[in-house]
Order: C-alpha cells, then structure tokens, then sequence
C-alpha cells in the first residue's frame, strides 16, 4: 500500500485495473486500517476517475453475494448519501410509494454513515429483518413488490473499511458506489448523487450499463429532488434542469426536510408521511421523487401521470399498506 499511496500523492491516477486490485486487497484484509483511511483520504482531496470508480464498481460486484431477482421487473432506488444534508429518509419513504404504485423494488441500502438514520437504521427500527436468503426476499416481492438487500449482508468483504468509515465520519468514495452495486443487478435504477460531477460520471457509466436509469442532483447539493432548488435530471443520458414549478410542485424550505435527531425521532417523521400526515412540504418532496422514479420505471408514461400514480399511492394509503404488510411478513 505505501508504493500505491506515494504514487497518488503525486497526484497520479489509477488505471481501471489498478484500482479494481486495490479494492480487491482491501477487500481481503491486505492492508491496515490506517492504510484504508489513508486511501480512503486521497479522495476526499481530488475527485475521483471514471476508470477508478470503474474499477472499485468491479471489485465489489465480482465480490458481492448476488441475489437472483430476475423474475421480477425491479428498480433501485438509493442516493448516495454523503451530502450533509440529514434529510428524513426519503429514498426509503418512495420505495413504498413506488411499490404502491405497481412498480418491484430491490431496495439497497445500508446504515447512516454520514447521516443519524439510514435506511437500514429505519427499517431496523421497524423491525425488518435483514436477510440474504433469496426466499424469503423473493417472497416479499411476490407479496408486497418490495424487499429490502442490506449491504453489508451481500457485500461481506467490505468489513475491513466498515470500522474506518465509523472512526472517520465523513463521506468517502464508498458512498459514490453504493447505488453500483446492488447485488441483484436490476435494470432499472433511480439514483440521487450529491454533485454535478458526480452526476456526470454516473451519466456516463450507466449509459454503457445497459440500464434504464434516472440521475437527478438538487443544485444546492442534495442527493435527491428536494424542492429547495432547481434540479438537474439526467433521464437515459439526455440531461435537463427543472425549477419545482416545472414539475409540478412549490418551492419548499430546507428547514422542511430535516431528519429527527435520533432514530427514534427519524421513525416518527417516517411514519407520518407514510401515514399521509406529514407536512405539505414532506409530502411534496416525497411525492416529487416518486413521480421521477415511477417515470424511470414507466418510461412510456407522462410526468403528470407518474404525479398522479405516486399522490395516489401516498394519499390513498397504499404505500402504507404496502409498508405494514412487509413488515408483518417478519413475525
């Protein structure tokens, strides 16, 4: 590791291949921990490449334990975190909008790194239990249209960075990858990225995935549609910026969007919205980032419809029957 770190403080980079083997090493248990936070630091000081992020994508794919879920027609949908915002847990919230919409979701998701309560620490709370045996996740999609894939359980190799992400508290390229690597693979997938940059990067690897796929970044920097500001939507790499107006909704305040201060808090602000007694502004954020996502799933559907399905969804209750039935399948 001492040769790899000199050669980036030269302020090299590192070819594909090069930092797939990285990864690959740390992955192993190669390096010490002060070697990982070392790396992990060299690119919180310059951003990272196309063919290193590339790389570290392929590493933890050909590590990860895959889910088969291929009998289902499933989108992600998953931010990368990262962006000090502590938002209330919208991706997990559109999950079950989606699912009560008729879309399958394979939600990847892990714990609140940067963040008091991620989407693991919310569903947890609940009591769902975290599981990588494709029965009874393929249950819960049968049933509810949704299961959820917790990280850690299918990438177990990434155990050696878990205690340095903890110690050092601040957003590292592991956050960049998590929406990469979900272990089934779908084929669709609604992403929040914290940057422009960054949304150009993903932009140009999912436009050589295959996938049918959303970018979307607020332009005062959440990793999601926040209603704080104009939003730049990269749709299957043709690229717009859209003001609230512009879809649909009303400018909402950042002081909206907060998370509780513990996870008890956080599950509370959760089950309201879900509830459908949220605030105006809640409400809007989640069914903003919805209707997006239910684009990204129904391609050949308007926006105002994909509005509609998602309004629907949240206020009739369905999402939140969805979430309760889900649920319930753990006892």
């Amino acid at each position: 590791m001492r040769k790899i770190l000199n050669y980036l403080f030269e302020h090299k980079t590192l070819s594909r291949t090069e930092a797939e083997e990285v990864l690959t090493n740390i992955a192993k248990g190669n390096y010490s921990d002060a070697e990982i936070a070392a790396f992990l630091t060299v690119y919180l000081m310059r951003s990272i490449t196309v063919d290193e992020l590339s790389g570290f994508r392929d590493a933890l794919l050909n590590l990860c334990t895959r889910i088969d879920l291929s009998d289902f027609d499933t989108i992600d949908v998953c931010g990368t975190g990262g962006d000090n915002k502590d938002t209330f847990n919208i991706s997990t919230l559109t999950t079950f909008v989606l699912a009560g919409a008729g879309a399958s979701v394979a939600k990847h998701g892990n714990y609140g790194v940067s963040s008091i309560c991620g989407s693991s620490n919310i569903m947890e709370y609940f009591g769902y239990r975290f599981s990588a045996d494709p029965g009874k996740l393929k249950r819960e999609m049968e049933k509810t249209g949704v299961c959820f894939l917790h990280a850690p359980l299918f990438n177990p190799a990434m155990k050696n960075v878990v205690p340095v992400r903890k110690a050092l508290k601040i957003k590292t390229f592991i956050n960049i990858l998590g929406p990469m690597i979900n272990p089934s693979f779908p084929q669709k997938q609604f992403v929040g990225v914290f940057s422009l940059e960054l949304a150009r990067l993903y932009n140009y690897l999912y436009q050589r995935s295959g996938k049918q796929f959303m970018i979307v970044h607020s332009l005062d920097g959440y990793d999601e549609v926040s209603l704080t500001d104009d939003v730049k939507v990269i749709f299957n790499g043709v690229e717009q910026i859209a003001s609230p107006e512009a879809l649909g909704f009303s400018h909402v305040r950042n002081t909206d969007l907060k998370n509780g201060e513990t996870i008890e808090k956080a599950a509370e602000i959760f089950s309201k919205i879900l509830e459908g007694k949220g605030t105006g502004a809640q409400q809007m954020v989640v069914i903003a980032n919805s209707a997006l996502a239910l684009q990204c799933y129904f391609p050949g559907k308007s926006l105002n419809e994909c509005v509609d399905l998602a309004r629907h969804s949240l206020e009739s209750g369905k999402a939140y029957e969805t979430f309760k039935k889900l649920i319930t399948m753990q006892s």
